[in-house]
């Protein structure tokens, strides 16, 4: 059995229809040819993509939310995140503008962590994950329907908050876990080097 090259998985779009045209999201459903040559439907959303921040304070605290999700019913712990003002806007720029209004909190120096697709079975949304150190705390410049507590977890405590599946929210998980790993990594190095 052979394996396929991503050039044999791609689809082709043949026609696409936006469904509905929204202020956050924008429903689409597209005729596509499959790599077999048969042709399927593809309802998506196209989303302008986010960021989050991994915000690790000296003490290694991470900076988290609780805010309420109207989708999911209930208050969620999460890490500072928003959109991007328009598709194409650099994601440092955002995370920098997201940190500040939703915590008063600026950061002396920003890692990207690379990109995270939530759903890409119906979505493109990317989010775009950042970890933000040397933060300098500030007065927070929440929107009008931005209502959210902030407080700091050490970071072993929020890992295992992840791992017992108490933190249900997947770009706080994929970042956090990233960060562990990272700061890991670099304890691993340290201690050879002793």
């Amino acid at each position: 059995m052979g394996l396929f090259k991503d050039t044999e998985l791609n689809e082709k779009m043949l026609s696409s229809e936006i469904v509905y045209d929204g202020q956050l999201l924008h429903v689409y459903k597209d005729t596509v040819v499959l790599p077999n040559g048969a042709e399927s439907r593809r309802e998506y959303i196209k989303h302008v993509g986010a960021v989050c921040i991994v915000a690790l304070d000296d003490s290694g605290n991470v900076v988290i939310e609780r805010q309420f999700r109207y989708p999911v019913g209930r208050v969620v712990t999460e890490i500072p995140a928003g959109k991007l003002d328009e598709r194409g806007e650099n994601p440092l720029f955002a995370a920098k503008r997201e940190l500040l209004e939703e915590t008063g909190i600026t950061a002396g120096e920003y890692k990207y962590l690379g990109p995270f697709y939530p759903s890409c079975a119906y979505s493109d949304e990317v989010i775009h994950m950042y970890l933000a150190e040397s933060l300098h705390y500030g007065e927070r410049e929440l929107d009008d329907d931005e209502f959210l507590n902030v407080e700091l977890i050490p970071l072993e405590e929020l890992v295992s908050m992840i791992l017992s599946g108490e933190i249900a929210d997947g770009k706080t998980q994929a970042a956090v876990m990233r960060v562990w790993n990272e700061l890991s990594s670099e304890r691993k190095k340290t201690c050879r080097d002793c």
